[in-house]
């Protein structure tokens, strides 16, 4: 019987060589292989690469860049990029240690779009304190690409020179002019602002609900992104147009608390881990989805975009 190691390995490795095209070689031509029935191989599913994955694989967050949101439906866990967005994030991590956040709520929801949760008397007499936290910070739409460890994507993109990931967050990067930013993929968390491109606090939030509005990269500071409990946030009932900001206050839905992972004792914390987006198992992952080979597929997209590659979580092995 193969071990949890030696699977790994195996499943890897058929689903990376799938990914591979060249002409075969004149050793590989001469090489002897055993005779092979015409049955077509069946490749590893997404949950089978993933059952066999190494732990080496993955990695555990840092409580210091983790949220937790609690709201009536449930828990959203959201990983902060403080390697994107360094001086929004310690904002935020102040907001969260004075529970700013505490009992406010979502009172905006636009369907295809964002759900944005804060202050809705921000700017107005009686507006909630912002406490220790700044008042005003810099815009920080992109970065240095240098001293990023930047996984790439073969797969072209519409938006950007290049796409891929970093430390797990789906980016973007240009080669040529040396920048790198966020993408807005499905669950990304951003800071809003008003006109002026370095008005955000990090008091104003939002997620992406809908269909990737890749046009607001570059243009907003992008902080983070949810890691689970996307459901209690897609599912929000949705305001009116045009900009789904409930006109009722009793539609708002209540946030009990936003927290850091850090500031409770380690018992209570989610023991969640990420798949790394560095890895193999990564690579075989979005093979997987990029050329689909289960039954019911009939034919293989050979492409995959950016904000439908999965990044997969998973409860902490015990012991």
């Amino acid at each position: 019987m193969l071990t949890s190691t030696v699977l790994s390995s195996a499943l890897l490795s058929s689903v990376l060589v799938g990914a591979c095209i060249g002409l075969p070689t004149a050793h590989a031509a001469q090489a002897q292989t055993p005779a092979v029935s015409d049955a077509p191989i069946k490749a590893p599913s997404v949950s089978e690469i993933l059952a066999a994955s190494p732990d080496a694989d993955w990695r555990t967050p840092d409580p210091g860049n983790i949220l937790y949101m609690d709201v009536a439906g449930g828990r959203v866990v959201i990983e902060l990029a403080p390697g994107f967005a360094p001086e929004h994030v310690a904002n935020i991590r102040t907001l969260a240690r004075e529970h700013f956040w505490d009992d406010l709520s979502i009172y905006r929801a636009q369907d295809n779009f964002v759900v944005q949760f804060g202050d809705p008397d921000a700017g107005e007499l009686g507006a909630r304190s912002l406490g220790g936290a700044r008042t005003h910070l810099p815009a920080e739409f992109e970065r240095p690409a240098a001293g990023l460890a930047f996984t790439a994507l073969a797969d072209s993109d519409g938006w950007a020179p290049q796409v891929g990931f970093v430390d797990g967050f789906p980016a973007a990067q240009d080669p040529a002019g040396g920048s790198a930013w966020m993408t807005h993929c499905y669950g990304a968390l951003g800071a809003g602002r008003d006109m002026a491109a370095d008005s955000s606090n990090g008091a104003e939030l939002y997620v992406v609900i809908g269909q990737s509005p890749r046009q607001l990269d570059r243009n907003i500071t992008l902080v983070g992104r949810v890691v689970r409990g996307m459901e209690f946030l897609s599912a929000t009932p949705r305001g009116p147009e045009p900009m789904g900001v409930y006109d009722n206050p009793a539609r708002r839905t209540p946030i009990a608390t936003i927290r850091l992972a850090s500031e409770l004792p380690a018992d209570q914390r989610e023991r969640l881990q990420l798949l790394r987006t560095d890895s193999a198992t990564f690579a075989a992952v979005t093979e997987a989805r990029r050329n689909r080979r289960d039954d019911w597929y009939k034919s293989s997209a050979g492409h995959i975009d950016l904000c439908n590659v999965p990044l997969p979580v998973r409860e902490m092995p015990e012991g």
